[in-house]
C-alpha cells in the first residue's frame, strides 16, 4: 500500500457542519486553517494553508461533538481529491483522528 497520511494542527475557521448521507452515514465538515514557521533550506519560512476536512462514520459523531468555530485541534487522516457539482476540484482531508490542542 502506498502512503497517504497527513497530520495538521490549526483552528476551525468554517463550520463545523453536521449532515447525514442518504445512506444514513454521519459526516462533519469544517475548514482547518494552519499557520506556522517551518525550516526550508536552513531558512525560516512562513507556512499557511486552509484545508477542507470531513470526518465520517458512526465514530465521527463522538470525535466531533466538541468542535466549534475557533477550536484549536490536530487532525490526522488521508488526502483525497473531490470535485464539486460545479466542477471545481479541491483536496480534502478525511479525518480519522481529531484531538484538542
Amino acid at each position: 500500500m502506498k502512503t497517504n497520511r497527513i497530520e495538521l494542527a490549526g483552528v476551525i475557521t468554517q463550520g463545523p457542519i453536521r449532515k447525514q448521507s442518504p445512506a444514513g452515514i454521519p459526516h462533519c465538515h469544517f475548514v482547518l486553517e494552519h499557520r506556522s514557521e517551518q525550516q526550508e533550506a536552513g531558512l525560516p519560512r512562513q507556512a499557511y494553508c486552509r484545508l477542507q476536512v470531513v470526518a465520517s462514520g458512526q465514530g465521527s459523531q463522538y470525535k466531533t461533538q466538541h468542535l466549534a468555530l475557533g477550536s484549536n485541534i490536530k487532525v490526522s487522516g488521508f488526502l483525497a481529491y473531490q470535485t464539486s457539482r460545479n466542477g471545481a476540484g479541491k483536496l480534502v482531508l478525511h479525518a480519522d483522528d481529531i484531538i484538542d490542542i
